[in-house]
């Protein structure tokens, strides 16, 4: 990889230059882009001109940019996020339509949850999560869920970068999240009461891939009222099976009697089988 005088690189130039758009500010001029990316303000006016010719930045009104539609093709293309998003959709939509409040689908970014799908009511608790937005993973029941069930050794990564709650309600102390996390273990559910605002409640169960690696997280966001949760950590648990079942039939060889039709489409679209039947045909007509 070719490395610039300041000893940069080009590829880690670029990403910081799309990583200085965020949830809160989708808009920026090229001084913005600059003063967010930390990159001289002559390079940046050449990244910026070369990623809007090839889509990846598109200019909007008042000397602006915004994220270009060609970086949600190329991440339509990801199975271990938009692809699983796909498959538990449907899924998702039956859990919302028992709870009613909010439910949502997490993966793991380092020690951030990145949120890439929820829905919600009108009328639902206060939640803070976004598509696209990333939590702390210390802070919330989805990030339990790893800390207790992902890879060994996160929560010492996560310790290391020390214990910053939102709320009085959520751990002050290593002890304390260490703690959570055995309980989150110990119950098979996270349980975050308050940890956000204190007029919500996060629990959430982990979504398994093949050979039971914890590839999600799947959680619901309800009042704090102080019921007792097991009603929804089993709705919870049931749906993330049914998650889990659907997402390794999407990986299944083809011709395997309980594999999803779709062929090499399956770990990325979740249509009807007709559809399915019908895209996976055209694919081995090309």
């Amino acid at each position: 990889m070719a490395r610039s005088s300041e000893g940069t690189s080009a590829l880690t130039r670029v990403l910081a230059v799309l990583d200085a758009f965020t949830a809160d500010a989708p808009f920026l001029t090229l001084t913005q882009i600059h003063r967010r990316s930390r990159i001289p303000l002559s390079s940046v006016h050449r990244i910026v001109a070369e990623l809007v010719a090839h889509g990846l930045l598109e200019p909007v009104a008042g000397r602006t940019y915004r994220l270009g539609n060609r970086l949600w093709e190329i991440g339509s293309k990801t199975p271990g996020a938009l692809g699983l998003r796909e498959i538990a959709e449907p899924y998702l939509r039956r859990l919302h339509d028992e709870v009613g409040q909010h439910v949502q689908l997490a993966v793991r970014i380092d020690t951030d949850v990145l949120i890439i799908e929820r829905i919600s009511a009108p009328d639902a608790v206060i939640n803070g999560s976004i598509v696209g937005g990333r939590i702390p993973i210390q802070l919330s029941s989805s990030g339990l869920v790893f800390l207790a069930f992902g890879e060994p050794g996160l929560l010492d990564a996560v310790l290391e970068g020390g214990i910053r709650p939102m709320t009085s309600a959520g751990p002050q102390t290593a002890e304390q999240l260490r703690a959570a996390v055995d309980a989150t273990r110990a119950h098979g559910y996270a349980d975050a009461e308050g940890w956000i605002h204190p007029a919500s409640r996060g629990l959430a169960v982990p979504v398994r891939g093949s050979e039971d690696v914890v590839v999600g997280a799947l959680g619901a966001v309800v009042p704090n009222d102080g019921a007792s949760p097991r009603r929804l950590a089993a709705l919870l648990q049931e749906t993330a099976h049914r998650i889990s079942d659907a997402l390794l039939r999407a990986y299944l060889p083809a011709g395997h009697p309980r594999a999803l039709p779709g062929g090499s489409l399956r770990a990325l679209v979740s249509s009807s089988a007709q559809s399915m039947q019908y895209l996976e045909r055209r694919a081995r007509a090309r």
